[in-house]
């Protein structure tokens, strides 16, 4: 992927989480819908601000994707085979490394965002079963446009995502493939430590305590 496309992921991922959680009868494309304009309006008028302070904007960021985003489910899909050679303890501790991860690494991509450059193609799928696919098209401004896939399951709370697919590649088979390399040739805790001290290094601003979150899977 190009900047440019790694930026409309950022940028997507991000703000199609942010709405308010909806019924079990609301159906998948109408969340999307919702979370575009609501981000839009938590955008108006901080742009400027959000640029110049990061803990603000990873503050904000944090807000409205922790409760919507479902952490474990998708740190489960990217560790894979890892996932059930692991304690309970490594499971907590990536799943908190590689939320934080996503957040720092997209943070930017949210100040670029423009909701009337999201389509959000009507849901063609069957509402009754556990994950979903949202299709949506994102405008650049070069007059091109990018397909950008959504993957949501059905919980409790309502709809949760993880998983983006950008011109049909997976943000979760690339940091699969990332960490079953790395893995191989260290380890696992090795890999989870050096997430840890980025984000140290990175931010100081404060997600969820070690294991928390709101609206995670179980196994």
């Amino acid at each position: 992927m190009n900047g440019i496309r790694i930026t409309i992921v950022a940028i997507a991922a991000i703000a199609l989480l942010s709405a308010p959680l909806l019924t079990h009868a609301a159906t998948p494309d109408e969340f999307i819908v919702e979370a575009v304009d609501v981000l839009g309006g938590k955008m108006d008028g901080r742009r400027s601000e959000l640029a110049g302070d990061s803990e603000a904007l990873y503050a904000l960021i944090d807000d409205v994707l922790l409760p919507r985003f479902d952490r474990r489910l998708a740190a489960q899909q990217v560790l894979a085979k890892h996932w059930r050679t692991a304690t309970e303890e490594q499971r907590n501790r990536f799943i908190d490394a590689f939320y934080t991860t996503l957040v720092q690494r997209y943070a930017d991509g949210v100040l670029d965002f423009e909701h009337d450059r999201v389509k959000v193609l009507p849901f063609r799928g069957d509402i009754s079963k556990r994950t979903a696919v949202v299709k949506t098209r994102v405008d650049l401004e070069d007059g091109t446009n990018v397909s950008v896939n959504y993957t949501l399951v059905n919980k409790k709370p309502g709809w949760m995502m993880f998983d983006v697919m950008i011109e049909g590649v997976s943000y979760v088979r690339n940091f699969r493939a990332e960490f079953d390399a790395e893995i191989r040739a260290s380890s696992l805790d090795q890999v989870i430590v050096r997430l840890e001290e980025e984000a140290v290094t990175t931010s100081n601003v404060e997600t969820a305590s070690p294991g928390e979150s709101v609206g995670e899977s179980s196994e």
